[in-house]
């Protein structure tokens, strides 16, 4: 110690006078901390929560809430509803300062007054979506002066962090901890009561920047029973099990019958499953549709969650093959999503108004725990390729804003093994070659026909008929000796 501590001079400092020193100086930063402290305490952003709650800051007690992102605008407009209940003239404050949305609201005040880096400034505002084209404005970070249920006064603060996972984080300033709480739990409860995801139909995504999800709004369609086209009584069977339950819910429950259903549509790729999909979902228009597909499935548990708060609501899962394939055809057992999944539809009670719709094109490869246990599928509907009636009915579908001067019938005939897929891509190319022909596409004749049927069944396109779908074996469309031309269609005008 001697060593390290030289006096002036040849002479040297004794241990006392070193410890003297070391002490005057730990004094002299612990004033200049305090003082710092306190005048950082008394600043305008401080003073703007302490002064409203009537006591000091180091006094208050927070209690905070994780909120997911897409849980923004609900909260918000439960927080709208709650100061137009008890405080109508309320202003929003903010927090200027750098890195704010790294942060939560405590952390940053305890920053402005341990370090000052954070003043009293204006509110941040930003938009959140309400509908697929409808937006509203939700406070980024602020804090609003209130009142709790009791009276007493609160301050209200929001933050969206952007951390790993995008969150959208309330925070409670009050003089105790059960003031604090029941404000948050009343937001909560006001969040819940005006969600703006409540019967909409919503898309669950993965972020490309963060591991969490992205939800979005999404158009619901609304297309007529004539629109699809099924062999008979497959459409009849999936209404009386998906809409007939959900028209004599309250009966069920009554007679002590669950009202969680789960419906498998399995067939080739093509033939109508997510059409048949969309069709229900436009007859339940009072159900939230919440949808995965592809790497969104990861966030099976979220949408699930999502799906029981904002019942009567459908989960569709769409090729849930990609998930729930067999565990004796996977390598190392299964993936980690088919239990997420069979564990989701477990977890929903039974009086739930909710309903599973999953989609797979290899029923085959499913695992027998999804396809075969009772209570999480009760109704497997094959979609199969259309017959020769159902071709004819697709040709009609796809073709009736166009007047078709063609034998419907003897076009069908020849697209033996096909998808509804192809039909309509057929219909599509049908109106090119009258286009290019410089004619008319509201009038398709077997010509027009027969030169779109020889370009798809053009040996080239083998991998196109195999994505729309189209059986393996399907040939020409018009046997072994027709020629490529297909002039037999040329006559069939009229």
């Amino acid at each position: 110690m001697t060593d390290a501590v030289r006096g002036q001079g040849d002479g040297e400092l004794d241990l006392d006078t070193a410890r003297t020193l070391a002490s005057g100086l730990q004094r002299l930063l612990r004033t200049a901390g305090e003082r710092l402290t306190e005048d950082n305490a008394a600043s305008p952003l401080v003073a703007r929560i302490s002064d409203h709650i009537g006591i000091a800051f180091h006094d208050l007690v927070t209690v905070g809430h994780d909120f997911k992102s897409w849980e923004h605008a609900g909260l918000q407009r439960g927080i709208d509803a709650y100061l137009a209940d008890r405080s109508p003239g309320a202003e929003w404050f903010g927090i200027a300062g750098a890195e704010r949305h790294f942060d939560n609201i405590s952390s940053m005040i305890n920053a402005a007054i341990t370090m000052g880096t954070y003043l009293l400034g204006r509110p941040d505002y930003g938009t959140a979506a309400v509908g697929p084209a409808e937006s509203m404005e939700v406070v980024e970070l602020g804090l609003v002066p209130t009142v709790a249920p009791d009276g007493s006064p609160v301050v209200v603060g929001v933050v969206t962090r952007e951390s790993y996972e995008a969150l959208c984080v309330l925070t409670v300033f009050a003089r105790d901890r059960a003031t604090a709480a029941a404000v948050r739990d009343e937001l909560d409860r006001l969040r819940r009561e005006h969600d703006v995801m409540r019967g909409q139909v919503l898309g669950f995504n993965a972020s490309e920047h963060r591991d969490n999800a992205l939800v979005t709004f999404l158009p619901r369609p609304h297309l007529a029973a004539s629109d699809v086209v099924l062999p008979d009584g497959r459409l009849e069977a999936i209404e009386a099990h998906v809409v007939g339950i959900a028209e004599h819910a309250e009966q069920l429950l009554a007679a002590g019958q669950h009202l969680k259903r789960g419906l498998l549509l399995h067939g080739p790729p093509g033939t109508g499953k997510t059409h048949t999909v969309r069709y229900l979902m436009g007859r339940l228009l009072d159900y939230t549709v919440v949808q995965l597909t592809g790497p969104a499935m990861r966030f099976l548990d979220d949408a699930v969650a999502l799906a029981r708060s904002l019942q009567p609501s459908i989960v569709i899962v769409e090729d849930v093959d990609l998930v729930a394939e067999d565990r004796d055809l996977v390598e190392g057992g299964s993936s980690p999503l088919l239990f997420s999944l069979l564990d989701a539809m477990d977890g929903v009670a039974g009086d739930a108004d909710v309903v599973f719709v999953l989609t797979t094109n290899r029923v085959g490869s499913l695992e027998s725990a999804l396809a075969e246990r009772p209570g999480r599928v009760d109704l497997a509907v094959e979609i199969p390729r259309p017959d020769l009636q159902g071709r004819v009915a697709l040709l009609r579908l796809y073709g009736r804003e166009l007047r078709l001067a063609a034998d419907l019938e003897e076009i069908a005939a020849r697209t033996e093994g096909v998808t509804a897929s192809f039909i309509k891509e057929l219909v599509r190319r049908a109106v090119l070659v009258a286009l290019r022909e410089g004619g008319e596409p509201d009038a398709l004749t077997g010509a027009h026909f027969g030169a779109a049927l020889a370009e798809m069944f053009d040996p080239a396109q083998s991998l196109t008929r195999g994505l729309l779908g189209a059986a393996p074996e399907t040939g020409s469309g018009t046997g072994e000796d027709a020629e490529p031309g297909f002039e037999g269609f040329e006559n069939e005008d009229d």
